[in-house]
């Protein structure tokens, strides 16, 4: 596979990676940088394009490890000169530009699923979105909605801390008015987050269609979501602490759904398998009866 040798800081191509590195927009349609070579094989396995491939200097054998695509765009360069463009403390060897997933509103929802959303309404932290993604991915939610006032999912960070889950899990960038639109027209209980004195998660039934909206790190939820969403729920606390990690929180209560649906699901299962011993025992009980009027 060709690699091209660059030496020059203002090489086009190293400047696109800066920018979509330093200041990647909330609904980064494009390319995006990503760093690191479990990063970029996860952007891999997920299918997505990989138009530039930048490796330091005697990391070559890491580039060729991952097997590119014959139309991929290899690069090498000093490894100063790739570290600068980067946004790590510690860089890494390699980084690329890639073109994010195009997700629907269809595949948000899964009308053939039952439906658990994610609204993040002013997360500014990247670690705190990454992790969020992540658990979203961990416990079987359908796709994730992002707010104005939240930090891009594509920043370094939260790229790093979703463990590969930003390129798995779908993700739509709206308005509020279409985010409650779309998810009441898809007949979800939207449950907005909050501190106290709302209902305990596991006392409500996050088992039918739901979305839960999860809030700024220092403020919560915005007044007028609050007003807006079907109902309050929170996350009972013993010990004494005023509220949880949003991240945290998110964990808590995607945990606490799926727990609800598997139970949910084993009933329903246990249900069936009931109603089709007893038809299959009514069954042969008619059939004794004709042999016995005989």
């Amino acid at each position: 596979m060709p690699v091209r040798v660059i030496e020059s800081r203002q090489n086009v191509r190293l400047k696109e990676l800066r920018k979509a590195l330093a200041a990647p927009g909330r609904e980064a349609h494009g390319l995006v940088g990503i760093e690191g070579p479990k990063m970029l094989e996860e952007a891999l396995r997920a299918g997505l394009r990989v138009a530039t491939v930048f490796a330091a200097q005697g990391s070559e054998r890491l580039v060729d490890e991952l097997r590119l695509p014959g139309e991929t765009e290899i690069l090498c360069l000093p490894k100063k000169l790739l570290h600068a463009a980067m946004a790590t403390e510690t860089p890494w060897p390699v980084a690329a530009l890639v073109e994010t997933p195009n997700w629907s509103w269809e595949q948000v929802l899964r009308r053939n699923e039952m439906l658990l959303a994610l609204v993040l309404a002013g997360v500014q932290d990247p670690g705190n979105l990454g992790t969020i993604l992540r658990s979203a991915e961990a416990f079987g939610a359908t796709g994730v909605v992002s707010l104005p006032g939240t930090v891009s999912a594509w920043n370094a960070k939260a790229v790093r801390a979703s463990a590969g889950s930003v390129f798995r899990v779908p993700l739509i960038a709206t308005s509020a008015d279409e985010c409650f639109a779309r998810l009441h027209g898809a007949g979800a209980m939207i449950w907005a987050t909050v501190a106290s004195r709302a209902k305990a998660a596991n006392e409500v039934n996050l088992a039918r269609a739901t979305a839960l909206v999860i809030g700024n790190e220092g403020n919560g939820v915005p007044a007028e979501l609050l007003e807006r969403a079907d109902a309050l729920v929170t996350i009972p606390c013993p010990g004494p602490v005023e509220s949880l990690n949003a991240a945290v929180a998110t964990g808590v209560l995607l945990y606490e759904a799926a727990r609800q649906r598997a139970v949910s699901h084993t009933f329903s299962a246990a249900a069936s398998r009931t109603e089709e011993r007893m038809g299959q025992r009514n069954g042969k009980q008619r059939s004794g009866n004709r042999r016995a009027r005989r």
